[in-house]
């Protein structure tokens, strides 16, 4: 099976984290730049409820955030399963730049298209995962959110900008020092 552009592009910013995290702060200190001039508020695509499948950035104030020795507070999610007020989804900031991109590359064979567009979204489920191997790391990115917990709308990340979102620099790890489960950020 012959390889995407798109899981080439992946691949190369998983083995280059240089020149990728260089490619990728290059490409949003221009896509700021003409935000910016442009509307100021459309960086992403903010929208109310996530869908499942897509890529979302967004503010989170975890439930039981007293208990987790550490948490990101502004996750890089794919959601993957709707839950009781809230859904299932996998926080990719909890594997370091190249884990991130090597499981969304291998995510890429879920896609229910090639197009890498705003029609593109991963056909995938907690069985799914948990069911091969192929999709090593994923255990460490599995989180559920709750909608009330959620502190700004929900930034979508277009398909064709996933390669570059996943080698940033985005995450916000909060550690809890007086949690009684020891542990610190994944890196």
């Amino acid at each position: 099976m012959a390889l995407s552009d798109f899981q080439i592009e992946l691949a190369e910013a998983g083995k280059n984290l240089v020149s990728a995290a260089k490619n990728s702060l290059d490409w949003f200190k221009d896509k700021v730049t003409n935000v910016f001039k442009k509307d100021p508020n459309k960086l992403f695509k903010p929208v109310s409820s996530p869908e499942i499948g897509k890529m979302y950035l967004f503010v989170y104030d975890p439930k039981y955030k007293d208990k987790l020795p550490f948490y990101d507070m502004f996750p890089l999610v794919i959601p993957i399963e709707p839950m009781n007020g809230g859904f299932l989804g996998l926080n990719l900031h909890y594997l370091p730049p190249n884990g991130r991109a090597s499981l969304l590359n291998s995510l890429t064979n879920l896609a229910n298209n090639d197009k890498y567009n705003d029609t593109t979204k991963l056909t995938v489920s907690y069985e799914l995962l948990k069911g091969y191997s192929n999709y090593s790391g994923y255990e460490n990115c599995l989180k559920r959110y709750l909608y009330g917990h959620v502190r700004s709308s929900f930034q979508y990340v277009s398909p064709s900008d996933w390669a570059k979102v996943v080698a940033m620099p985005l995450q916000k790890w909060k550690v809890n020092p007086n949690s009684k489960r020891a542990g610190s950020p994944p890196y």
